[in-house]
């Protein structure tokens, strides 16, 4: 495989990176929140998955809210198990960079944590956000559900909306049933919180999701 291959392409699962066996450690404590980030989790909390770019500034977004019991960044969508940081950055694996939100439905909607997610980033920019080249910055949202699934997709719909009457591009976001969910290594969970200076590449495109 070529070291100048397009990040910005997938690859074939033949041409993937053949990963590990055993997942990542990771400690299993919130830095913020001191709440686990791995389950089993209380009953009646559900999750969400989204990728919008860079996850230490998308799960630093996603713990301020009130009702979000627990977030973790991993890795998804791609071919590769249990993939590495710099597999991941290689553009050889195929996967996204992920949030993991933990959440309490009689406090948070499903719903209000779509809006947080676009109006977070720039949904029209394909494999990319600003900066940040490659398809581990593509934006999706990875459904637990048929229920989650219909959400997403009237959303995705009226944000397309909002942005098209904007004249601010089309939406590329991908709505997928959500796959197996990699945890990224220790030193990425809640990396902004152990790092406050840290650099964070997020960032919206300045059209609000309508009410």
């Amino acid at each position: 495989m070529s070291m100048f291959r397009n990040k910005a392409q997938m690859p074939a699962a033949e041409n993937a990176l053949p990963g590990r066996s055993e997942p990542l450690s990771v400690t299993n404590r919130h830095y913020i929140k001191g709440t686990p980030i791995q389950p089993p989790f209380p009953e009646g909390a559900r999750t969400a998955l989204f990728g919008l770019g860079c996850f230490w500034g998308a799960e630093r977004r996603f713990w301020s809210l009130s009702g979000v019991y627990s977030t973790a960044v991993g890795y998804a969508a791609g071919h590769t198990p249990n993939p590495t940081y710099d597999e991941v950055c290689s553009g050889l694996t195929g996967h996204n960079e992920v949030v993991l939100v933990v959440f309490d439905p009689e406090q948070i909607s499903y719903d209000e944590l779509l809006r947080q997610f676009w109006e977070a980033h720039d949904p029209t920019q394909g494999m990319r956000q600003g900066n940040d080249v490659g398809t581990q910055y593509r934006s999706g949202i990875y459904v637990y559900g048929n229920d989650q699934e219909a959400i997403a997709t009237v959303s995705r719909e009226r944000y397309n909306q909002a942005l098209e009457s904007a004249s601010r591009g089309t939406v590329t976001t991908e709505i997928l049933p959500a796959p197996e969910f990699y945890y990224a290594e220790d030193y990425h969970q809640q990396y902004l919180g152990k790092n406050p200076g840290g650099y964070c590449g997020l960032g919206g495109c300045g059209v609000a999701y309508p009410d």
